[in-house]
């Protein structure tokens, strides 16, 4: 089992001492004088017996006298690194020089043999464009076009150079987050250099790269697609998405676990819902039409989100964990991928998932049929409305498409995994490095007080709930090898077959109704 998600990294327990204490006993004196010679005789032989093994160390001395002792081989009480912010009118926040340089964990509670979970394997597969040439100077350079940051990680420590603002503050979180990596694993990754995107879609089209002596930029982003070669990272709501007053994902995670919990499966709404923003994309506004009408029930129910009302309404309406009231839940993207994906799939209920273009670093690992139904994109009523069908006919099967994408979101994409995730594939992009990494004369340093000390509101708020306040005793999950060809191609092979599994199934249901329409004319 692994441990506990990042909220919980602080509970880590002082070992204490066993306190043992032995009274006095009260003896009342024997009448007789033989029995009293016994006695005296037996109590002697006992405190030589006892000073013997007292002598040969069997015995705490201690434990005799009355006094308290703590044993040797309590835990060592682990640093913590709180926040610390400067105070004072006009002073300039710096980093303290307190962060351990390297830690390396004694007695990791964790073997190092614990295999992460099958997405990571997809990191190979994301790095593989630079796996026979490495990564260049020159190619780091060419992804700045589109680069909000720059981003160094030199000697365990992290400086930036930022070349333009981001959509709200994705930048802002994505660089806490990855400040929070290094205070899981201090010292543990190795000096290198990357350009981060913040944009929603892809830009490094795998189209223009195709000659054998190609050399693509290596650009980090939340998403990428089939036709693309930017690198997937875990985007910036794992540490709060403060515009929206979306928590982070480790105390998130546990209060729709909860909110799970208060309707039992059968007893939801057994409707498909959908709660968002449809003016971001086409593909929302098409779905609107699905929605329940004085014509048509889809079986659905679907509510704009007006996050400008939320906001004055404080978000009341909101909160995630109180959405997880229907047996069904929709789950399609915006103007790429959407965040809403793993609080969707945390529900217990059976996400129905329109056909997606994008995906982000965990998505790979999740399968149709077993954690998600597949949902048509070019008829999206229709394929939903068979959809809930199905699941209302399977109660048993439906209910358990939802737990097992519970269950994934629950345990493998907690957030010790996130940031192993985060370790592995910029461990294994700094191997491709041909370089040695350097600080640019317009790169600053960056940390925890840097961010966190000048911030206000729910921005700060958000930082020092997700703040981790010590270095984990655990080693990261051990990367699983890449695929080999026939094993990727059976993979996906096995998706695109329970997809056409499940179109089928539609198909054979529509036309047996128009069957029986036609009979009711006849």
């Amino acid at each position: 089992m692994k441990r506990n998600n990042a909220k919980h990294m602080c509970d880590f327990l002082d070992g204490t001492g066993l306190r043992r204490h032995i009274s006095g006993t009260s003896w009342r004196p024997l009448k007789k004088r033989t029995a009293t010679t016994a006695l005296i005789f037996l109590l002697l032989l006992l405190i030589f017996f006892v000073a013997a093994l007292v002598s040969a160390g069997w015995i705490d001395a201690f434990i005799f006298s009355g006094a308290t002792t703590t044993t040797n081989r309590s835990t060592p009480k682990r640093p913590e690194f709180p926040l610390q912010c400067t105070k004072g009118i006009n002073v300039t926040q710096g980093c303290p020089r307190t962060y351990p340089t390297r830690l390396d964990p004694t007695n990791p509670s964790r073997p190092s043999n614990l295999t992460c979970p099958s997405y990571f394997r997809w990191i190979h597969e994301d790095l593989r464009p630079w796996k026979e040439t490495g990564i260049t100077r020159d190619m780091i350079e060419r992804a700045r076009r589109t680069a909000h940051f720059r981003l160094l990680i030199v000697d365990g420590k992290a400086y930036i150079e930022k070349y333009r603002e981001s959509i709200q503050t994705r930048d802002m979180f994505t660089l806490w987050g990855i400040l929070q990596l290094l205070r899981v694993y201090p010292s543990r990754l190795p000096d290198l250099e990357l350009m981060f995107d913040c944009d929603d879609r892809p830009v490094v089209r795998s189209k223009d790269f195709r000659s054998p002596n190609a050399s693509p930029p290596p650009l980090f982003r939340y998403c990428a697609d089939e036709e693309s070669l930017d690198i997937v990272f875990p985007d910036w709501s794992f540490w709060g998405w403060a515009e929206t007053n979306i928590k982070p994902w480790g105390s998130l995670l546990q209060s729709i676990k909860d909110g799970n919990k208060r309707t039992k499966w059968e007893d939801r709404v057994p409707y498909a819902y959908w709660k968002g923003n449809p003016n971001v994309a086409p593909t929302r506004m098409d779905l609107l039409k699905c929605n329940v009408s004085d014509k048509n029930d889809w079986n659905t129910r679907l509510y704009i989100q007006n996050w400008e009302q939320e906001s004055k309404q404080g978000y009341k309406d909101s909160n995630l964990e109180n959405q997880c009231k229907h047996r069904y839940k929709i789950y399609i993207e915006g103007w790429a991928w959407s965040v809403s994906e793993k609080y969707i799939m945390a529900c217990d209920a059976m996400t129905l998932y329109v056909r997606p273009r994008y995906y982000d670093f965990f998505m790979r690992g999740m399968e149709p049929l077993q954690h998600f139904w597949p949902i048509r994109d070019n008829s999206k009523c229709t394929s939903l409305k068979f959809a809930v069908e199905w699941g209302n006919n399977h109660k048993d099967k439906a209910k358990a498409i939802g737990e097992a994408a519970s269950n994934f979101i629950q345990e493998d994409l907690k957030m010790d995994y996130v940031y192993d995730y985060m370790f592995h594939v910029l461990n294994e992009y700094a191997k491709l490095l041909k370089f040695k990494p350097t600080i640019p004369p317009n790169a600053v340093d960056l940390c925890s007080e840097k961010m966190a000390c000048p911030a206000t509101g729910t921005w700060k708020k958000f930082m020092v709930e997700s703040m981790v306040e010590h270095p984990t005793d655990e080693l990261p999950c051990t990367l699983p090898p890449p695929y080999d060809p026939p094993a990727l191609h059976d993979f996906l092979e096995r998706r695109a077959n329970s997809t056409r599994q499940v179109e089928t199934w539609e198909n054979e249901y529509w036309q047996s109704i128009e069957k029986k329409k036609k009979t009711i004319v006849l």
